[in-house]
């Protein structure tokens, strides 16, 4: 059994069990104690109090008045003019404990890798402010925009395909009055068996330098006001994992609404909400799109059959001449409905599949009340002078019928 050997005040020679010394040391677990504390549990061990006196309470191992410490990242407290006490040994036997660095767990999962360019439209028509928004991308300048307009005019295929265009990335985020800070900057989620902070989309465009497209931004609640800071495009602080993200050069955001954030007086965008002015004044400017009028919007209609595979360029004309009447009668309240750009690419996809334009136009229409149907109907027959209700519903029956395999009762008939 290996002895550690300390010398006392007279030149003594002391000798300390190599085990006891170390058993006293990791239990002392580099705590401060005292002399009485010291006693006490030296001799639990086996230390007697000559041992306990010149190897434990030492000068080398004293860290204040009375107070002393067995830990090495611990500096001693020397009185003026003392030396450090060093233990004789006849051989190294005391083997250091090295503990181990603690582990660095990382919350954070990791981010998306995949390109977040969106893909291109067919048949996609320039018009409006996409030139302006193409040049504020093109930038790369933080600016962020706000584009207001009547729904199904195109605003967010607007901002897409100019970022299409650009090959540049964009996040788009969809907002609802349940959208909050969760959603928005991210939370913990579980991965792999795993509890994670995975980052939001806002975090995401930082990261990446992408765009942030709010859309239908004014259906947010004031939670939305977490994005005060990324407004101002200074970064935004994760307090859940203590962690400050600052956006990369080319991170910019950019709303979409159908109202300016004052809400819906007439009801038309239910759940549209009064948004807060703090977070109106951080946009920098704001697009109102209208739609398009009726040279643009033929492109728009032609490019749509020619997508879908129809040529019927008299068809399309009227389209848009039919939806053009209905908004001059809408914006002189006539009537409270509105034929949008979006539907008269509905009627045209239903017409590549039915073969048959009333009845495109009628099932396009269904959702309007009664009596706006049959007018909007009613209205196309009075533009389409050439168009024939019952032929086109007879031809239709006629297709059906002829796709309808014959039973046996009716071959017993004939």
């Amino acid at each position: 059994m290996s002895n550690l050997e300390f010398t006392d005040c007279g030149g003594n020679v002391v000798s300390v069990e190599t085990a006891k010394y170390n058993a006293f040391k990791e239990k002392m677990n580099g705590s401060t104690f005292n002399r009485t504390t010291a006693l006490e549990v030296g001799k639990g061990i086996g230390l007697t109090s000559r041992a306990i006196r010149f190897a434990v309470l030492t000068q080398a191992n004293r860290v204040g008045n009375g107070k002393y410490s067995m830990s090495d990242s611990v500096k001693p407290v020397l009185a003026k003019g003392a030396a450090y006490a060093k233990p004789l040994t006849k051989e190294e036997t005391v083997v250091p404990v090295v503990k181990p660095e603690p582990e660095v767990v990382d919350l954070v999962a990791k981010t998306m890798n995949e390109s977040l360019v969106p893909d291109k439209f067919e048949g996609f028509v320039e018009w409006g402010h996409y030139r302006d928004v193409n040049k504020i991308v093109k930038s790369g300048m933080f600016y962020p925009i706000f584009i207001t307009g009547l729904s199904g005019n195109g605003k967010t295929l607007m901002v897409e395909q100019a970022h299409a265009k650009l090959k540049k990335e964009m996040v788009r985020v969809n907002v609802t009055i349940e959208t909050d800070e969760d959603d928005l900057l991210g939370g913990f989620r579980l991965v792999n068996g795993e509890t994670r902070f995975v980052p939001g989309p806002v975090v995401e465009a930082m990261e990446k330098g992408a765009t942030l497209l709010l859309d239908e931004v004014d259906l947010g609640s004031n939670k939305l006001l977490c994005l005060q800071p990324v407004l101002e495009g200074k970064g935004v602080y994760l307090k859940k994992v203590n962690k400050w993200i600052r956006p990369l050069p080319g991170f910019n955001v950019i709303a979409t609404a159908n109202t300016k954030g004052k809400g819906s007086e007439d009801g038309r965008f239910i759940g549209t909400n009064v948004l807060n002015e703090a977070f109106l004044e951080r946009f920098a400017i704001c697009m109102e799109q209208p739609y398009a009028d009726t040279k643009v919007e033929y492109r728009i209609v032609k490019g749509c059959l020619n997508k879908y595979g129809v040529d019927d360029d008299e068809f399309a004309k009227k389209l848009v001449d039919w939806a053009d009447v209905i908004r001059k009668t809408f914006y002189d309240d006539g009537i409270d409905e509105v034929i949008s750009t979006r539907r008269l690419d509905h009627v045209v996809k239903a017409y590549s599949i039915f073969d048959n334009k009333m009845k495109s136009i009628e099932m396009c229409v269904a959702r309007f009340d009664i009596e706006t149907k049959n007018a909007f109907i009613d209205l196309y027959t009075k533009i389409d002078a050439g168009v024939d209700v019952n032929a086109d519903n007879e031809a239709s029956e006629t297709e059906d019928d002829s796709d309808t395999p014959e039973t046996d009762e009716e071959n017993v008939n004939q």
